[in-house]
């Protein structure tokens, strides 16, 4: 399920211009950021922990740190994320907290000195 959410969120982002600039932060290849949000989205929802011990350490706010991430990319980035866990099996009570969680992360990523879109 959680593999199936992150395909419909990057195939989101990937196809639909009103993701252009998030799109735009990404490399050309999206395959290796699937698999890492997958294994990070299943170890942050409880399941294994496999994605914490193979990046020790690593936290999401400082690995984007280096991004330019506006309110604007944020809100795609909650949007996109919101539908795709929509078109999930995801019970939709448990798809709205999940939704509202990640969507306060996205928040939290924003470049003090890209706030203004």
């Amino acid at each position: 399920m959680v593999r199936q959410i992150v395909d419909r969120f990057y195939d989101l982002m990937d196809q639909e211009s009103a993701y252009a600039r998030l799109r735009a932060l990404h490399a050309p290849d999206l395959d290796p950021m699937r698999s890492s949000l997958t294994g990070f989205l299943i170890a942050w929802l409880g399941g294994p922990r496999d994605w914490f011990v193979e990046h020790p350490g690593v936290c999401m706010m400082s690995t984007h740190a280096r991004l330019p991430v506006t309110e604007g990319t944020a809100l795609e980035w909650s949007d996109a994320m919101r539908r795709a866990i929509a078109d999930s099996t995801v019970d939709p009570a448990l798809g709205a907290k999940m939704a509202e969680a990640l969507s306060s992360m996205a928040q939290g990523m924003i470049r003090p000195a890209a706030r203004a879109d």
